[in-house]
């Protein structure tokens, strides 16, 4: 049985609406959940880049549409967009590392259900009831790829025995990625394409698919 979940497809056909879905419906039912989604930036009506948002409604800059590149940042650049490692370092490594910490803890000293884990930036509550804990990662894609540090957070959150991953990877176009095509093929991942067709119909399914990943 697959014990994380992934969903993939063209920019903009509805990811990270689907992950916030499916986050919500998870939550609503005592699932622990926790991790960050991206979110488009606009003004005027043009999109001018994206922000990374945690669950517990940290945002700062991913990316910004930039004409002048800082210094030493040429390498760091998607398109148009410049990505703004440093911001996205910042708020997003806390969180996974906050996710594999709470699980080691929880091992070694399983919490009663009124028990707090005040764990990190981020202070969590219990890691309430049986099952695993939803780590939400939207998403692993070409911006975020630049962190090395990132890169070995997921891989560590992916490994965490008590954690299950609901994530996001882009589709398989251009030069492949490594850690996409890492994730892609791991026999321990469900991935659901998301098209135009479908997008409306899928929810269900990735929460059943997730809730099933936990027992």
């Amino acid at each position: 049985m697959a014990r994380h979940v992934f969903l993939t497809g063209t920019p903009g056909v509805g990811k990270t609406t689907l992950i916030q879905k499916a986050s919500e419906v998870l939550k609503s039912s005592g699932v622990p959940v926790d991790g960050f989604y991206t979110e488009e930036v606009r003004q005027g009506g043009r999109r001018i880049g994206f922000d990374v948002v945690t669950l517990s409604g940290a945002r700062g800059p991913l990316s910004r549409i930039g004409s002048e590149l800082p210094p030493g940042k040429r390498e760091c650049c998607v398109g148009q967009y410049v990505v703004d490692l440093t911001s996205f370092e910042q708020l997003v490594l806390p969180v996974l590392r906050n996710v594999t910490l709470q699980e080691a803890l929880f091992v070694d000293h399983p919490l009663s259900s009124c028990d707090c884990l005040p764990v990190g930036d981020l202070q969590a509550g219990p890691r309430g009831g049986p099952g695993q804990s939803v780590c939400v990662i939207d998403e692993v894609g070409k911006m975020e790829l630049f962190s090395q540090p990132f890169i070995q957070a997921v891989r560590q959150v992916l490994s965490t025995p008590g954690t299950v991953v609901l994530g996001t990877i882009p589709g398989p176009k251009g030069k492949p990625l490594a850690l996409v095509e890492e994730i892609r093929t791991r026999n321990d991942i469900k991935v659901f394409s998301v098209t135009k067709e479908n997008r409306n119909h899928l929810l269900p399914e990735i929460v059943t698919c997730v809730q099933s990943s936990r027992k």
